[in-house]
């Protein structure tokens, strides 16, 4: 059975979220705050975590981000709980390396399909251990590092997805629609240009590397020969 891990300081959605989890199958487990689920966590590290912006102590943002920059919970499925109509949170979030995003208020099978849908796609143990070469680049997954002619490069949790897409899928053309949904996930709604500015600052950051990453003109992009 698979864990799932909710930080929401509302006891009301909390228990009707974890009434859900558990109904659909799931071993669900609440928290109203980041310390008892810091300390959780050390202990068991669960399938996916549902995490709430709107936290008292430290918010959810802070948390999330707390999250990817441990190598043991860079890569753990999560998704926001944001409030409706809250564009900034939901950029911040997806930006900080959040896969999906929810918006209050949600109707739970509509959050139960979101969680399949992440836990279908997320990084399978093979994966997790894979090292990627090509001429001066190394995707280093077992270290969660990227590195041009050996000096590390630091990427923000989408810009290394998305590289990792790239590379898994090496000389192949992958449509934009495609990208966005194997990165951003299966109905993310932002605009065609949240993937020009991610493939920008990835090209940008990976110096002579940035090369390799192909614009295919009107079908998408492409990584080396």
């Amino acid at each position: 059975m698979e864990t799932i891990y909710i930080v929401e300081d509302d006891e009301d959605i909390r228990e009707i979220v974890l009434y859900a989890l558990r109904s659909a199958g799931f071993d669900g487990i609440g928290f109203e705050s980041s310390e008892k689920f810091f300390a959780e966590i050390e202990k068991l590290l669960p399938s996916l975590v549902l995490l709430d912006i709107m936290l008292p102590g430290d918010d959810g943002l802070s948390i999330l981000k707390r999250l990817r920059g441990n190598p043991q919970t860079a890569t753990l499925p999560i998704i926001m709980l944001t409030a409706k109509g809250s564009e900034y949170d939901k950029v911040k979030g997806l930006d900080l390396g959040a896969d999906d995003y929810v918006a209050k208020p949600f109707g739970v099978m509509e959050l139960i399909s979101r969680i399949n849908a992440l836990l279908r796609r997320a990084v399978k143990p093979q994966e997790a251990n894979e090292i990627l070469e090509y001429q001066n680049i190394v995707f280093d997954n077992t270290r969660h590092e990227v590195t041009v002619d050996g000096v590390p490069v630091a990427l923000t949790h989408k810009e290394y997805q998305l590289l990792h897409y790239l590379m898994l899928n090496k000389g192949l053309v992958m449509g934009r629609d495609r990208i966005m949904e194997a990165v951003w996930g299966y109905d993310f709604e932002g605009e065609s240009r949240t993937l020009d500015m991610h493939i920008h600052t990835l090209r940008t950051k990976t110096g002579t590397a940035g090369g390799y990453i192909k614009t295919v003109r009107n079908v998408g992009f492409k990584f080396g020969d």
